[in-house]
């Protein structure tokens, strides 16, 4: 009982002492007001053991969030939403899920190295109505972190970078990721939205290396080099070389080249930035490119063959470079330095672009580059260092039809495999016309598993045909060009006997002509008659 009341005594002091308080305040001037609030503070960093660490949602730049206060904010929607008792679930910028994180006012628990650590996520209101011009002054959210003073430097040194690292990581994951390309030069405008250098689509293509129809040694060789490199961050700054790697995919038409990009891009978790060079006039423009991707990329410039002139033919080649250019309207990349004029991509430019000192500028990006036809680029393209692995897409092989027969058909053993192996060593068939001929019909023509097998036997049948009429065809085309060639080198050689001597004055026996004899003669003898007729008289 008598503790009861020491209880309602202390209420009713700490009651009236707050009365007075509000009574005396509005009398006391603001300056000592804040002396006061200052004393209040320092006493109570005293006699508390806890530090305080705000982390304010805008930073010195107004407009823009505080990265740091967006980690945090991450970190703490994936590791302690569990624990709050009020949540705030909204659906972020570039976000493919709702992020659930703590809301205002409310207090979550975390652990970290043995120590605890409380946050608290709050905001602050203004004062008075005013009207800002900056968005961080008109409402202020601030997550606030308290810890015991001893785990001072655990917390500063190790935990908040922790979180920072953490929070990035959670923001990677949840992010919607996206397919870029590049604008029109003439329409950039970097304060409108939606006119910046790049303008980009959700990336939503399903494309796995599980569904990739490859031979599973190669596909295990790709994915273990894709791993090293998101893993060696530490190693490529240890060696002294940008954190890239450029990837060469070539081989024939529907091989899998996009295919193959879209599940590296799905098994790291990149961007993909499809860079389209006929739309870029210069290499300062190609530059500018490159400093607006951002890191997790793949920069893919596909049939680079085509798009421009990259054979790489140098300063010895000039007169037959300028042949060529008359008869080929395609866009030229000129390759001379001194012939570039300021409005054209040069090849010297885009090799700054993919390993001169533009490619530091940022981390972890991954250039590919596809082609129809790897003996059309210029060597220098595509060695080792700036092309570090080149990936040959070949004809669909019997492992690879395993897998389509997988994906499409859900077997993976069938009485028709052996002859479907036996016509994939014959023929000549890409992955793509493969997977044409094992997707079944439509409902009202659906077909079962061995009709799909039979229609693609049947194919592979008529694809080897017309593959040997083709051969034989071309063989008749090249014995007859032979042949032709042959009987016109001999018609030549003929026409060129028949003028030598026809210079000598042979007829086609090799007989000296009768007429030209007689003239030879009479010349001869009139030579003579002059002779004596000289001798006589001396």
């Amino acid at each position: 009982m008598a503790g009861m009341d020491k209880w309602t005594g202390f209420g009713s002091a700490l009651a009236s002492f707050l009365f007075l308080w509000s009574m005396v305040k509005s009398h006391i001037p603001v300056a000592f007001q804040q002396r006061l609030s200052s004393w209040a503070t320092k006493l109570a960093s005293y006699l508390s053991p806890y530090l305080h660490i705000t982390i304010s949602e805008y930073g010195a730049e107004r407009f823009s969030r505080s990265d740091f206060y967006l980690a945090v904010e991450a970190y703490l929607s994936d590791a302690c939403a569990r624990r709050a008792r009020r949540l705030r679930a909204e659906l972020g910028k570039d976000s493919k899920k709702l992020q659930v994180s703590v809301d205002d006012n409310d207090e979550v628990t975390d652990t970290f190295a043995g120590a605890t650590v409380w946050w608290y996520a709050a905001k602050r209101l203004p004062r008075s109505q005013v009207i800002s011009l900056y968005p961080g002054q008109d409402e202020r959210r601030f997550y606030q972190v308290v810890f015991h003073r001893r785990h001072r430097d655990l917390v500063v040194g190790t935990y908040l970078p922790f979180v920072l690292e953490e929070g990035r990581a959670v923001t990677v994951r949840n992010r919607q990721r996206r397919l870029f390309t590049n604008n029109a030069s003439s329409s950039w405008n970097p304060y409108r939205s939606g006119n910046g250098v790049w303008s980009h689509v959700p990336f939503e293509h399903p494309a796995t290396f599980h569904t990739l129809a490859m031979d599973p040694a190669d596909k295990d060789a790709i994915v273990d080099d894709l791993q090293a490199f998101r893993e060696a961050k530490d190693y490529y700054a240890k060696v002294g070389k940008p954190w890239k790697r450029g990837y060469l995919l070539y081989g024939p038409p529907g091989t899998g080249k996009s295919t193959m990009i879209a599940a590296m891009a799905n098994f790291l978790d990149y961007d993909v930035y499809d860079l389209e060079l006929t739309a870029v006039k210069n290499n300062t423009e190609l530059r500018k490119l490159f400093i607006e991707t951002t890191g997790k990329s793949i920069i893919v410039i596909e049939d680079i063959d085509c798009s421009i002139d990259l054979t790489g033919k140098r300063k010895s080649d000039k007169k037959k470079k300028a042949d060529d250019d008359e008869s080929n309207n395609k866009p030229k990349l000129p390759l001379e330095a001194d012939k570039d004029d300021g409005t054209k991509v040069t090849l010297s430019g885009l090799l700054n672009f993919i390993d001169g000192l533009w490619s530091a500028c940022g981390g972890e990006r991954i250039i590919i580059f596809t082609t129809n036809h790897k003996d059309k680029l210029d060597p220098a393209l595509i060695r080792r260092g700036r092309m570090d692995k080149h990936i040959e897409m070949s004809y669909c092989s019997f492992e690879a039809f395993k897998v389509l027969a997988k994906n499409y058909l859900d077997i993976a053993d069938h009485d028709l495999f052996g002859e479907i192996r036996r016509l994939l060593e014959e023929t000549e068939m890409s992955p793509a016309d493969v997977a044409e001929n094992l997707m079944p019909m439509s409902k009202k023509k659906k077909r079962d598993t061995n009709a799909c097998l039979e229609g693609l036997v049947q194919a592979l049948n008529k694809a080897k045909e017309e593959a040997k009429a083709k051969a034989e065809a071309e063989a008749k085309e090249k014995a007859e060009a032979e042949a032709k060639e042959a009987k016109e080198k001999a018609e030549a050689e003929a026409k060129e006997a028949k003028e030598k001597k026809e210079a000598r004055g042979e007829d086609d026996q090799g007989n000296k002509d009768k007429t030209s004899e007689s003239t030879e003669a009479k010349k001869m003898s009139n030579g003579e008659i002059k002779g004596s007729e000289v001798t006589n008289d001396n």
